[in-house]
């Protein structure tokens, strides 16, 4: 895995994927507190080192680049950015790889294995943002095909979605491989006549929506919310048979749409117990979805993660003072 540095100058990297890996030391030098911070007069004094794992998209990095930036420039604590997937950065809970995971979508599985069964990882409290997973298609299509919303009519339109890598079927486009999915289990369990095809990236995803929509073009795809994109594209949701306690419980069953998920953070027991101030943040830290929203725009604009962090928590001083410990 790929692994960036916060300590010093340097700045974070906008990479989602990668490997190799790299070892920092444990303390490390004062670094100068944001502007407009309530300690800006003070150097914060040197902490430990807290990794992070970065999951592949913007949303959740942005959420990682505020923490980060406050724990190193408020806590004086050197912090590390190792570019895991979701599952696996799981497995870093009980090799030291991983201290914290700041955005979970759901993973009762994960929680299962990791928290009560190996007993090397416990929550962390809500990140305040909520999630929900989806499948939609441009506005124009919702225009021009007001019933293509309802699920029961998507095999009417199946045609119009067929790609050279969909098999005579509708494409129904994914992201990531690592992301949260019921879809083939949906297909299969309503009788569409849709297959999966993997764009492989939020920013497959990203693309593929800006153009369907610009060019007039047909797409249904995998998405969720918080997202920036909802600002700057004209999105429908398609209504899947309505989320019902337990309609999920057995993955290859499901036949409804996903739940709204309050996300939380998980920490490696170690880190909870040692952790000190770091951990503190860590707990406290709680935000809106407009609040990401923001910070992975700017990141999307060009913006490093730091500097879009740091743009922020300038704006936000009410905000980010309270997660800061004590």
């Amino acid at each position: 895995m790929k692994i960036r540095l916060l300590a010093g100058v340097l700045m974070l990297g906008v990479a989602l994927a990668g490997c190799g890996g790299a070892k920092v030391e444990d303390t490390p030098s004062a670094a100068p507190a944001p502007s407009g911070s309530a300690s800006a007069s003070a150097q914060p004094s040197a902490g430990g080192t807290v990794k992070i794992a970065i999951n592949p998209w913007v949303g959740y990095e942005a959420s990682a680049a505020v923490v980060a930036y406050l724990m190193k420039n408020e806590l004086g604590y050197t912090v590390e950015l190792p570019e895991i997937k979701e599952q696996l950065a799981w497995e870093g809970f009980a090799n030291g790889q991983v201290d914290v995971i700041i955005e979970n979508w759901g993973h009762d599985d994960l929680k299962k294995k990791y928290i009560e069964t190996d007993g090397v990882a416990v929550e962390a409290g809500s990140t305040g943002n909520k999630g929900v997973i989806g499948w939609y298609v441009p506005k124009w299509m919702a225009d021009k095909y007001p019933d293509i919303t309802d699920w029961k009519n998507l095999n009417k339109y199946a045609d119009l979605f067929k790609t050279s890598e969909s098999g005579g079927k509708g494409a129904l486009l994914f992201g990531d491989p690592s992301y949260v999915s019921n879809e083939e289990a949906l297909i299969k369990n309503l009788k569409l006549n849709f297959k999966v095809v993997t764009g492989g990236s939020e920013a497959a995803l990203i693309k593929g929506a800006q153009q369907a929509q610009e060019q007039q073009k047909p797409l249904l795809f995998y998405f969720w919310d918080p997202h920036w994109l909802f600002s700057k594209t004209e999105l429908v949701r398609v209504n899947l048979p309505a989320y019902t306690e337990g309609c999920d419980a057995d993955p290859k069953k499901v036949a409804c749409d996903y739940a709204e998920l309050d996300l939380d953070k998980i920490v490696s027991k170690k880190f909870a117990d040692t952790g000190g101030k770091a951990y503190d943040l860590v707990k406290n830290f709680s935000w809106t979805n407009a609040d990401q929203n923001q910070v992975a725009m700017d990141i999307n604009d060009g913006m490093t993660p730091e500097e879009a962090a740091k743009k922020w928590v300038e704006a936000n001083a009410t905000k980010w003072q309270a997660w800061i410990p004590k």
